[in-house]
């Protein structure tokens, strides 16, 4: 696979708006349209708020979703790419095993500002810088100790640069070269020990991405093959590059993501999916009816068992937090999973009555599917049981558009009255038709 590479990176030079099929395209829309109402939403978070304001020393031609304001492109896309991983609710890749669209959206839209680039080019880009950066998620198998965040978007933070900026097949492999190199060495305790910079994993990304080409640019280079180094020999278990080109052109990754509505880490999708089932089925249940709820789930899964969960990070990282508090609030959007619900006594209370374990078999059902078994005792000795095998949001039960359209309503509300909510989302689902992206952009400092 020695020519692997040349073969991205051709792929990624030469291929326009008109070589990407309707399917990728209309995906891509809805990514734009999902991921900055997260990154809108999430900018109202109290770190957020705090670390954009020490951050933004000077103005540039790059929106700062939600705040208002704008910054240079490295410091935007930073600040928009933490904001959209807070709130846990931006879209993901299964197969890549990570979240394509948080690491390439924040990059490629800096540089579309600054740069007045054109609605098409934008889309373009954000759907090859997707490609590439899945693509190697797919082909690499992580170290299990490693959190997928700020590794390989890095690559396909650059790669949307890459784009954007007009780069030829042999800048682009060089480029990628560099950036494979640039990743964080991340730790996965961060999400199960409530360690809210891993928040900022996705952030660094974007500026990477960014900081990449100036690299590049000024005439630094990379090694010959990064990408097998890095992912062959120092922070994945298995290297797989003819993935890499793997029906190349003819599959979009973009087109098989999935979208979130449960406001917590996706591992603990499967378990409130069937906590749904069971309410539904019974006609609602009451907590102070339940004795003990047992959730049997896939590896990944059983690993979130924390009861007391310090902050909201490790609160929504947590299966038995996440089950108490939907159950309580009846709601797992964003108003179960803040620090008022984490403080909550009658949840830390409820939560100690959940109790999580691995299942092999479900777990021999990865990546392909994440199911979770949940059975719920009533005191009266009654038994409820409920299995959920994918997740509501993938490609195989998908959430259709009002389900999603609604989502944005509820994230965009956070920070945009109805007039300019309503115009983002106009304005993203006619990007391709916009001659300058800020015809897009200007709509995030309106009053």
């Amino acid at each position: 696979m020695a020519d692997y590479l040349d073969q991205v990176s051709e792929f990624v030079a030469n291929t326009g708006f008109d070589d990407l099929p309707s399917a990728a395209m209309d995906r891509a829309r809805r990514v734009i349209a999902d991921t900055i109402a997260a990154i809108a939403a999430g900018s109202a978070e109290p770190e957020v708020t705090a670390l954009t304001a020490r951050m933004i020393t000077q103005a540039g031609r790059s929106s700062v979703i939600g705040a208002g304001q704008s910054a240079p492109p490295a410091t935007a896309a930073f600040l928009n790419g933490t904001s959209g991983t807070f709130l846990e609710l931006d879209e993901g890749n299964q197969f890549s095993r990570g979240h394509p669209g948080i690491h390439a959206l924040p990059s490629a839209l800096a540089v579309a500002e600054d740069c007045r680039s054109s609605g098409k080019d934008f889309l373009t880009a954000i759907v090859l810088g997707y490609e590439i950066g899945a693509r190697i998620g797919i082909a690499a198998k992580i170290l299990p100790t490693m959190h997928p965040h700020g590794t390989w978007g890095t690559v396909g933070a650059a790669v949307a640069v890459a784009k954007l900026m007009g780069a030829n097949a042999h800048q682009v492999r060089e480029l990628i070269n560099i950036a494979s190199t640039l990743g964080l060495a991340t730790s996965r305790q961060t999400m199960l020990q409530g360690g809210t910079v891993r928040n900022s994993f996705a952030g660094f990304s974007g500026q990477i991405g960014l900081m990449a080409w100036d690299m590049l640019e000024s005439g630094f280079t990379g090694e010959a093959d990064g990408l097998s180094t890095i992912w062959g020999n120092v922070i994945s278990t298995d290297w797989r590059p003819e993935e890499m080109t793997n029906e190349l052109g003819t599959r979009y990754e973009i087109a098989r993501n999935y979208f979130k509505r449960h406001a917590c880490c996706r591992y603990n999708h499967g378990t409130l999916d069937a906590m749904t089932m069971i309410n539904e089925e019974n006609g609602g249940l009451r907590a102070e009816d339940i004795e003990s709820i047992r959730v049997d789930t896939y590896s990944l899964a059983a690993e979130l068992s924390d009861k007391t969960p310090k902050n909201t990070l490790a609160g929504k990282f947590s299966v038995p937090f996440a089950v108490a508090s939907t159950l309580i609030n009846q709601s797992s959007g964003v108003e179960s999973f803040t620090w008022e619900k984490v403080r909550d006594p009658n949840i830390q209370a409820f939560a100690d009555k959940v109790e999580v374990f691995e299942d092999p078999a479900f777990t021999a059902m990865m990546p392909d599917f994440r199911p979770s078994r949940v059975t719920v005792r009533l005191y009266d000795g009654t038994e409820l049981s409920a299995e959920a095998t994918t997740n509501r949001g993938d490609t195989e039960d998908p959430y259709d558009d009002d389900e999603l359209d609604r989502k944005y309503t509820e994230l965009s509300g956070r920070v945009w009255n109805t007039t300019v909510a309503n115009s983002v989302y106009d304005h993203c689902f006619s990007v391709d038709r916009l001659t300058d992206i800020n015809e897009l952009t200007k709509h995030f400092s309106a009053d």
